[in-house]
């Protein structure tokens, strides 16, 4: 019985993994297809490019990639897409702008309105939350430090930060920078990706974040929902 009770522990477990990357693949598909309609080359077409980057870093296989490109410019079949940035209040009074791809304007939004007030928060108004970023260049590389050579050549090369964390290195640009930046130190990092995020200005405490925490859940577990950023902590 415990044999059993494990197996079926072990097949739940990998019901939720499978399902997490496809929501994933759904989504950076969705992107892929968005960018493709300025181009189907990724040579001629930075915004592509940064997507299917971005794709073949999460192991997005090869035909869905292709797939999506044909559909974004008009070869292959496919509903049509659009693209949507919401404002709105988390828990706490917590700024979010959340970035959305759908072939159902109506229903993302209404999906989105329940998802926030059922976690506590609550749609805003054009530009209620969105002075409150800023419009940036992120690349993410996969080099775990990087020696003072190399932060300096980065910062010569047009960045204007470098973040470290635990588990990653984000180089900050200008939004208009960021394919120049890229180029520029190709050869100084091995590069992972690259997109357009948008960065708080300040960032808030939030003493109990289990609430947030559960609203950030559901909005990753949306399929229309690209992107979401906070200026929470």
């Amino acid at each position: 019985m415990s044999g059993h009770s494990k197996w079926a522990t072990t097949k739940h477990k990998k019901a939720l993994v499978d399902s997490k990357r496809s929501s994933t693949f759904t989504k950076l598909t969705k992107i892929i297809q968005i960018a493709a309609r300025d181009g189907a080359d990724p040579d001629m077409n930075f915004k592509l490019r940064m997507a299917i980057d971005k794709a073949k870093s999460f192991s997005v296989p090869k035909d869905n990639i292709e797939r999506a490109i044909a559909r974004g410019a008009g070869i292959g079949e496919g509903n049509v897409l659009e693209e949507i940035t919401y404002e709105a209040y988390g828990p706490n009074g917590v700024a979010l702008i959340i970035e959305s791809v759908t072939d159902n304007k109506n229903r993302s939004a209404a999906d989105i309105k329940h998802l926030l007030s059922k976690h506590g928060g609550s749609l805003g108004a054009s530009n209620s939350v969105m002075w409150q970023f800023d419009r940036r260049g992120v690349i993410y590389t996969k080099n775990t430090s990087l020696n003072d050579d190399q932060e300096l050549s980065i910062i010569d090369a047009g960045a204007l930060d470098i973040e470290n964390s635990d588990d990653e290195i984000r180089i900050i640009t200008q939004m208009e920078d960021l394919q120049k930046v890229q180029e520029k130190i190709k050869n100084i990092v091995n590069i992972d990706n690259a997109e357009l995020e948008y960065i708080p200005k300040t960032k808030v405490n939030v003493e109990n974040t289990e609430t947030l925490d559960k609203l950030f859940e559901a909005l990753e577990e949306n399929d229309d929902v690209n992107n979401y950023y906070s200026n929470a902590e």
